[in-house]
């Protein structure tokens, strides 16, 4: 008798999770496991603001998935995933294809251009580690062409963040902090500099208490950020963001436009036919979809509310809380034992500021300040030790709490 094929699609937050849950729960002789990701390593996305930046080399971000899973009980492909068959119970992947008893979807946002001229083609994002990575590289460019022309191009030096939201704030806490140091490196005054933040109108960190956001805001302009709430962003045309704001149109040259705005729901989830809302899929308080009990869906790819129907934010807490009740479920839909709820969990809220500043909320409680920063790095660490115990913590831990 085969032994049922479980796959598992991604290897963020959620994904590896799973995957390193299920590798504990089942037995070598109890199912056959895939793990599908598109690169070798796994990423902390909570570091990428800082690998953006420069304060924090990509490669402390990145842990290889060799290194992390049990290869004699779970089989790792790397390749990219390109549709979900789910009449054939099929996955085609770019270089092959996969067939599944229970599937996991652990797969990512995209950014969304949200239909504004210039921003798909033009803007920068910072989803992965190769796009943080671009992101660093192009703005110590800009700096090295700015400092090497005869003719000098202020606006090689004027960076636009778009979108606010944690990643933006975050982004520009780390560079706001690494500018004097790439200034030094290239030889430009620091006060030559202009860091932007175009946010919405009437908010900076939505889903933060308003205390919160207007010590975030206060913290990010007394170091020289500009926050600039807007009407509405027009275009990103011909290496000027144009923006509107009290029915006045206003632009800013650049040659650096990062948005870190709105996502859109990853094109496989639409043409595999399963049900959305707000871009994830719909899955019951077990983790299956709505519409296919051979499907989990963990981390960002799922909508989940909380006990009052809202929507609960992805987070990588939600996202490891989502993998240890699939990997639970997984292990007894094999043993034909009733399944379990995933009960949304209190969930924390953490920006950092830059090296020693952030702001969080714990327990209902505001943090502040070097405060918050600490929380941040003992959420970080401790993920590391489930994921990889000791050995993983002591190797790639974040220890430099301020």
């Amino acid at each position: 008798m085969n032994k049922p094929h479980i796959v598992i699609l991604g290897a963020g937050y959620g994904g590896i999770m799973t995957a390193v849950k299920l590798q504990k729960q089942l037995r070598q002789n109890e199912a056959e496991i895939t793990l599908v990701h598109k690169y070798d390593y796994h990423f902390q996305a909570s570091c990428l603001h800082e690998n953006a930046a420069g304060t924090l080399h990509q490669d402390r971000s990145k842990i290889k998935i060799k290194d992390i899973i049990n290869r004699s009980k779970i089989n790792f492909i790397i390749d990219d995933v390109m549709s979900i068959k789910r009449d054939a119970k099929k996955v085609r992947l770019k270089n092959r294809e996969l067939h599944y008893d229970l599937l996991v979807i652990g797969l990512g946002f995209e950014p969304r251009a949200e239909g504004i001229p210039g921003l798909e083609e033009h803007a920068y994002s910072i989803t992965d580690i190769n796009s943080a990575r671009f992101v660093r590289e192009h703005i110590e460019y800009n700096f090295a062409s700015y400092a090497n022309a005869d003719k000098k191009d202020d606006s090689k030096l004027n960076i636009v963040i778009g979108g606010g939201g944690i990643l933006g704030v975050e982004f520009a806490g780390e560079l706001v902090h690494q500018i004097p140091d790439i200034c030094r490196e290239f030889d430009i005054e620091k006060t030559q500099v202009r860091l932007y933040m175009l946010a919405e109108k009437n908010s900076l960190l939505p889903g933060f208490d308003k205390e919160l956001e207007h010590y975030a805001a206060t913290s990010l302009q007394s170091r020289g950020v500009e926050i600039i709430h807007s009407d509405q962003l027009k275009a990103y045309q011909d290496n000027k963001v144009i923006y509107e704001t009290e029915e006045t149109e206003r632009k800013i040259p650049t040659h650096t436009f990062i948005w870190t705005g709105g996502v859109q729901a990853n094109p496989v989830f639409e043409k595999a036919g399963l049900a959305l809302k707000n871009k994830k899929i719909e899955v019951h308080s077990n983790m299956l979809s709505t519409i296919d009990d051979s499907i989990f869906v963990v981390g960002e790819s799922a909508y989940v509310t909380n006990e009052n129907g809202e929507e609960i934010s992805p987070t990588a807490k939600k996202a490891i809380e989502e993998a240890a009740v699939t990997a639970k479920n997984i292990a007894s839909r094999l043993r034909n034992k009733e399944l379990t709820s995933c009960r949304p969990v209190k969930q924390g809220m953490f920006a950092t500021l830059g090296r020693d500043d952030g702001v969080a909320t714990v327990q209902n409680r505001r943090v502040f300040g070097w405060k918050a920063v600490v929380v941040k790095r003992i959420h970080d660490n401790h993920y590391l030790y489930q994921l990889g115990g000791w050995q993983l913590l002591l190797k790639k831990g974040h220890f430099h709490l301020l």
